[in-house]
């Protein structure tokens, strides 16, 4: 499909706020899922073409944190390797059913994850990671097999998922998570492309690229909030709750029916 102008503005300035919303928070995709839908794409081309981005912006978010040393991803093995297996399965499943069920499955998710971050402000906000060496137990294990499948299957919202899990499961503070969940979302994103690439769902690499130009700038410009900013704690999760509301009303229709009555 040829690309107009105007497509080329949209697609890049979605993915800056998708690729800010991604590295410090998660649930970039209920941007730019919806505006790849918009610009033309299929739901299952949109959710294949979704996954350039999500990688580049990743690889931005994660050379960031890098330079400025504060990267430590010591036991991020532990976790990635479990999604990356869960993602494989997810991916397929992706490419043989539709995602309707699925958005009401996120929305509810989301409803008790927004009730976690309200009821438990201390642990958001906790400065210092609290993890423990060695191997994760099974369930910690299993728990990032099953949103790695999520991921695998839709991206969108993955990197609430992760957060919640190594916030509240694994012990980690909201910025060591956000360093790790960015590795995390790299490995099984990759292997989700490749599913998508050996599989017969579509990918549109223009618009994605465009996307992903975008999304790298606005992983980069996060990224440098996030490790140099006093208190990014407290500001990335009132990013989270803001977040997590709008994937509530846009995954449960709320947003489109609001929208409708304008």
């Amino acid at each position: 499909m040829d690309i107009t102008p105007l497509q080329y503005v949209l697609a890049i300035l979605a993915g800056i706020t998708a690729g800010i919303i991604n590295t410090l928070a998660g649930s970039g995709s209920a941007v730019t899922l919806p505006m790849l839908v918009f610009l033309g794409l299929d739901a299952g081309v949109a959710n294949a073409t979704n996954r350039i981005g999500v990688v580049v912006q990743n690889i931005a978010g994660i050379a960031t944190y890098q330079r400025s040393r504060k990267l430590d991803i010591g036991g991020s093995f532990w976790l990635t390797l479990p999604a990356m297996l869960g993602s494989v399965g997810g991916t397929y499943i992706a490419t043989i059913l539709d995602n309707d069920q699925m958005e009401y499955a996120i929305g509810g998710m989301m409803v008790l994850i927004l009730i976690t971050i309200l009821t438990n402000p201390d642990k958001w906000l906790r400065k210092h990671s609290e993890v423990k060496a060695g191997r994760p137990g099974l369930g910690v294990l299993a728990l990032f097999f099953v949103i790695g499948a999520y991921g695998g299957f839709l991206q969108a919202g993955v990197g609430v998922f992760l957060l919640a899990a190594m916030v509240l499961g694994a012990g980690y503070s909201m910025v060591h998570a956000n360093a790790i969940k960015l590795v995390i979302v790299l490995m099984l994103t990759l292997v989700a492309l490749i599913v998508f690439i050996w599989s017969p769902v579509e990918i549109n690499w223009g618009i994605g690229g465009l996307m992903a130009v975008g999304q790298s700038i606005g992983a980069w410009a996060a990224a440098r909030f996030a490790v140099s900013v006093p208190n990014a704690n407290q500001y990335v999760r009132w990013l989270l709750i803001v977040v997590v509301i709008y994937s509530i009303f846009k995954f449960f229709g709320i947003l489109d029916l609001l929208l409708g009555m304008l």
